[in-house]
C-alpha cells in the first residue's frame, strides 16, 4: 500500500469511529484524576490509577500489549522491529479552582465543545492520539516498527511518572508528546522551582499568617494574609484600607488583627502575564500601607514576585525562545514563623540551571530583612535544531494537513518530551479550545476529530521515519 493510500485508509478508520472516540474521550474526562494520596499500586491517588486502568483495558481490547508500571505509568503497542516510535500522554489534572459554570468532571458537551478538566491538557490529545495508533494497528497491523503509547499520571506535579518509566524502558527512536502548539515546539525553557523563605515581616504591621496558591505552575487565584496592626497605627492602616482602589481586596478586623482576602485569576504558570496573582495584589497594598520604618522591607517583598525575575536577580532573554517568566506559585506560612515563598520560573534555552540559582543566592543576600534559598528544583531546556529529521517530519505533516506552513516554535510550558531522549511536543487543539489550568476547560468536538486525523497521518510517517534511523 502506498503512504498516500495508507494515511486515506487510516483517516477513513478515524472517521468511521468519531462516536467511539467521542464517548471513550468523555468517559475519561469524568475521572477526577487530581494527584491524592499515595495507595498500594497507586502512587498517586485512586482516581489516577482509576484513569490509567481504563486506558490500559482499551488498550486489550484493541489487542495491543499493555503494560502497567506500578500505577506511575503504563504503556501499550503494537508491532515489531529495531525501531520504536513512541507518543507521550498524561491523564493526570490540575486542581479545578473555583468559577466554573461547568461541572468540572461532567464533560458535557455544550455548543460543540466538551467541557472539563483535562479537555485540552491532556487527556483530549492523549485520547486522539491513542485512536490515531488504533487506527494505523487496524489498517496495517505491524508497520515494521513497535508503535508504543506510554500513559504517564504525574506530568503536572513532579514527572515522577517518566521517571520511573526510564529507570526499566527502552528510549524511543522518535517520538512526540501531545500537549504543546502547531506543528511542534522544538525548544522547551527550562524549568526551576525556587522555594525562598525569610522570618514574617514585624512592626505596625506584622504578617501571622498567610496562604495561597495549589501548584507551583499555576497563578494563584485567591489567597487570605491575617495581620497584627499596632493599635497606634490602625487608624492609618484604616484610613489606607478607606483609600484603597484594589476592589479585588477585602479586608475585616478582629480586634487589631486585620484580615485581607484577594482574588485573582489563575493562568498556567508559563505565562503569569495571563492571569492574575491574588498574593501579589496582597503584598502591593501591604507595600502601599507599610509606615516609613517597613517601607523597604515590604516593597522588596512585593519585588521578589515580579513575574520576568527581576526581584531575585534574573530577568533576561535570549533569541532562541525570548524572556524568562517568573510565576508565584504558592505563598505559605511555615511553624517556626517563616513565609515561604515557592516561585516557579521558566528560562530561556540557551541558558544554564545551576548558573541561574547562583545569580538568586547572590541576589537575595542584597535583599532587607534576610531571606534564603530553601530549595531549588531543575529541569533543563530541550532543544532539537529545524533541520532535525523529527521537526522536519512534523513540520511536513502538517502543512499538507492544514495548508499552513508554520515555523516550530519553543515554550516556557514544560511537556514530557524533555524527560525521554528523542522527542518533541507536538499541536493540540486550535483556537476557542483551552486554556490550559483555567476555569471552564475545554475541547471542540470536531478539533477533537480533526487532531485524530492528523495524527494518524503523523503516526505513518513516523514510523516510516524511524525505520531509517536504527
Amino acid at each position: 500500500m502506498s503512504h498516500d493510500a495508507e494515511v486515506a485508509a487510516v483517516q477513513a478508520w478515524i472517521e468511521e469511529h468519531h462516536d467511539d472516540l467521542l464517548r471513550d474521550t468523555r468517559a475519561m474526562l469524568q475521572i477526577p484524576s487530581l494527584e491524592e494520596d499515595a495507595l498500594p499500586n497507586a502512587p498517586f491517588g485512586q482516581a489516577n490509577r482509576d484513569a490509567l486502568d481504563l486506558i490500559l483495558k482499551w488498550a486489550d481490547e484493541s489487542g495491543m500489549a499493555t503494560r502497567d508500571l506500578e500505577g506511575y505509568c503504563g504503556f501499550a503497542e503494537f508491532g515489531s522491529g529495531p525501531a520504536m516510535v513512541m507518543s507521550l500522554g498524561h491523564l493526570d489534572v490540575v486542581p479545578v479552582g473555583p468559577g466554573w459554570k461547568h461541572e468540572p468532571f461532567g464533560a458535557e458537551v455544550d455548543g460543540g465543545y466538551i467541557y472539563a478538566r483535562g479537555a485540552s491538557d491532556d487527556k483530549g490529545p492523549t485520547m486522539a492520539f491513542f485512536y490515531a495508533a488504533r487506527a494505523v494497528q487496524a489498517v496495517l497491523g505491524d508497520p515494521g516498527v513497535r508503535v508504543r503509547s506510554v500513559f504517564g499520571c504525574n506530568e503536572e506535579s513532579g514527572f515522577k511518572c517518566v521517571e520511573r518509566y526510564m529507570q526499566t524502558e527502552e528510549s524511543p527512536t522518535i517520538g512526540v508528546a501531545p500537549d504543546a502548539g502547531w506543528p511542534c515546539i522544538h525548544g522547551e525553557k527550562g524549568i526551576a522551582d525556587f522555594v525562598i523563605e525569610r522570618p514574617m515581616p514585624h512592626g505596625a504591621i506584622t504578617l501571622l499568617s498567610m496562604e495561597g496558591g495549589q501548584r507551583p505552575n499555576i497563578v494563584i487565584d485567591s489567597c487570605r494574609a491575617i495581620c497584627a496592626i499596632d493599635p497606634a497605627y490602625r487608624a492609618t492602616m484604616e484610613g489606607f484600607i478607606a483609600d484603597s482602589w484594589d476592589r479585588n481586596l477585602s479586608f475585616s478586623w478582629e480586634g487589631d488583627h486585620l484580615t485581607i482576602d484577594a482574588v485573582g485569576k489563575a493562568a498556567h504558570g508559563s505565562y503569569p502575564f495571563g492571569g492574575d496573582n491574588a498574593a501579589i495584589r496582597i503584598f502591593r497594598f501591604l507595600k502601599e500601607a507599610a509606615p516609613l520604618e517597613q517601607e523597604h522591607d515590604l516593597d522588596s517583598l512585593h519585588e521578589v514576585t515580579h513575574i520576568g525575575g527581576n526581584g531575585i536577580g534574573i530577568a533576561g532573554s535570549d533569541e532562541a525562545s525570548g524572556a524568562l517568566t517568573c510565576n508565584l506559585g504558592i505563598v505559605r506560612t511555615t511553624a517556626d514563623d517563616r513565609l515561604q515563598l515557592t516561585l516557579n520560573v521558566r528560562y530561556p534555552v540557551t541558558w544554564d540551571g545551576d548558573e541561574l540559582k547562583a545569580k538568586v543566592e547572590a541576589k537575595l543576600l542584597t535583599l532587607p530583612d534576610r531571606y534564603w534559598l530553601e530549595h531549588f528544583r531543575d529541569s533543563k531546556p530541550l532543544y532539537f535544531p529545524l533541520d532535525h529529521p523529527l521537526v522536519k517530519t512534523i513540520c511536513e505533516v502538517h502543512h499538507a494537513e492544514t495548508g499552513e506552513t508554520k515555523a516550530p516554535g519553543t515554550m516556557g510550558g514544560g511537556t514530557y518530551a524533555r524527560a525521554v531522549p528523542n522527542c518533541v511536543a507536538i499541536g493540540t487543539g486550535w483556537a476557542g479550545d483551552g486554556p490550559a489550568h483555567e476555569t471552564d476547560e475545554r475541547m471542540k468536538v470536531e478539533h477533537l476529530f480533526k487532531m485524530a486525523r492528523i495524527y494518524g497521518h503523523l503516526l505513518i510517517k513516523m514510523c516510516r521515519v524511524a525505520k531509517t534511523m536504527v
